[in-house]
């Protein structure tokens, strides 16, 4: 009987972990940059950290709540939007690429249990790659392809490295030497 209360209590925490998770992700999307049609914003560093910190799994069930909040109505997607058609329109394939970026980063983490800088920023830059693929097919469906490259991959690729970056060093401990 305490094995069981003890397994209900660990998935209750681990799901509370998800839904602070899909918070974490929610606030981080209202940190934003305007471009059309892609916004900048800071979601997808708010992902990253998700993903190693929850691992695969975890870090999945966190996205999938995000987009599940923002679907019913919740503004959490950026600039406080929400709704099925911001997953189905141009910008959703980046919505629905965090799943899959998730994945990749918790698996590659959880796998080769990433504690260097460059364990964990290569699998920060995998799923930024995998985010990108998955938003800017959906994105050309809209467009076109030379557009969507454009319009949303072009702009980003020098702050998403940044992000990536400053994912790596922190979850690796790294110090930045900024002299005095």
């Amino acid at each position: 009987m305490k094995t069981s209360l003890s397994i209900k209590n660990y998935e209750a925490l681990q799901l509370l972990k998800c839904f602070a998770g899909s918070v974490c992700i929610a606030i981080c999307s209202q940190i934003c940059v305007p471009f059309v049609p892609v916004p900048f914003t800071m979601q997808t560093l708010a992902v990253l950290f998700v993903a190693s910190s929850l691992g695969a799994r975890y870090g999945i069930i966190s996205v999938l709540m995000y987009l599940a909040e923002g679907a019913i109505g919740l503004p959490v997607f950026a600039k406080c939007a929400s709704g099925l058609p911001h997953l189905l329109g141009p910008t959703g394939g980046y919505l629905i690429g965090f799943t899959f970026a998730a994945y990749l980063i918790g698996t590659l983490i959880e796998k080769f249990k990433a504690k260097s800088f460059l364990a964990i920023f290569g699998s920060g830059l995998a799923g930024e790659v995998v985010l990108f693929l998955i938003g800017y097919l959906q994105l050309a469906c809209f467009v076109g392809f030379t557009a969507a490259f454009k319009l949303g991959v072009v702009p980003f690729l020098l702050g998403d490295f940044v992000k990536v970056l400053l994912f790596a060093l922190i979850m690796s401990g790294k110090r930045l030497a900024l002299g005095r």
